[in-house]
């Protein structure tokens, strides 16, 4: 397959991530460290899975006005990617933890929010195994991924804020802009949210175009 400009900007912004990531001057801050360095794959990773999943309802709300098999696919295969990406967030944000909070799970009110989110994307998942015919899978389906990430939102970005949180940025703690985010950690930082949102629509759009590519098969056999 061809890959046209953005693939490429995809490969050439995750190679510069990597290496700059892993190599470039970082500030040294208490406790963080070394560790710091996280904050260009966890971080960008969240970024990915909420565009990915409003990539998903765009798409779930397109089946709902126009019933074609495709805005469905679009839409399933969106959800999955978003969720590989919230379980990557997840996992490096529980290394980050044990380095920095002592231990990998502290039911920190983040966590316990982003793994509730997590948990009703699964049932989407479930949800989507337990019909038969299809039309009536694509249209709950649809209906229950608009409602998941409308829940998904404040779970992640407003429940956390109200109460007493060590991740930056929630209950009290400032985020990195207010204190120690530099232009090293931006000049990284900023295109590796770019090139890991990318690589997520990209295996989107290739599952995607698989799915579509095995129904029509099925069809015509």
């Amino acid at each position: 397959m061809k890959l046209t400009w953005w693939k490429w900007l995809t490969v050439a912004l995750l190679l510069y991530t990597v290496v700059g990531g892993m190599l470039s001057d970082v500030p040294r801050l208490a406790i963080l460290n070394e560790t710091i360095r996280n904050l260009f794959f966890h971080v960008p990773m969240w970024f990915g899975m909420i565009l990915i999943l409003l990539v998903s309802v765009v798409y779930s709300i397109k089946y709902l006005r126009n019933p074609l098999s495709r805005n469905d696919i679009i839409a399933n295969e969106a959800a999955k990617v978003g969720i590989l990406f919230g379980v990557l967030g997840i996992v490096t944000g529980m290394e980050w933890a044990r380095f920095t909070w002592g231990e990998f799970w502290s039911n920190d009110p983040k966590q316990n929010a982003s793994a509730i989110g997590l948990l009703i994307y699964f049932a989407y998942l479930i949800l989507r195994g337990s019909f038969q015919d299809h039309q009536q899978r694509a249209r709950i389906s649809a209906v229950y991924n608009i409602f998941a990430f409308a829940a998904l939102i404040p779970l992640l970005f407003i429940l956390p804020r109200l109460t007493d949180s060590l991740h930056p940025g929630n209950g009290g703690n400032p985020g990195f802009n207010a204190y120690d985010m530099d232009s090293s950690l931006r000049a990284v930082f900023y295109p590796a949210v770019l090139g890991w949102t990318l690589l997520g629509i990209w295996v989107v759009h290739l599952r995607s175009r698989l799915e579509v590519l095995k129904q029509r098969f099925y069809e015509n056999a």
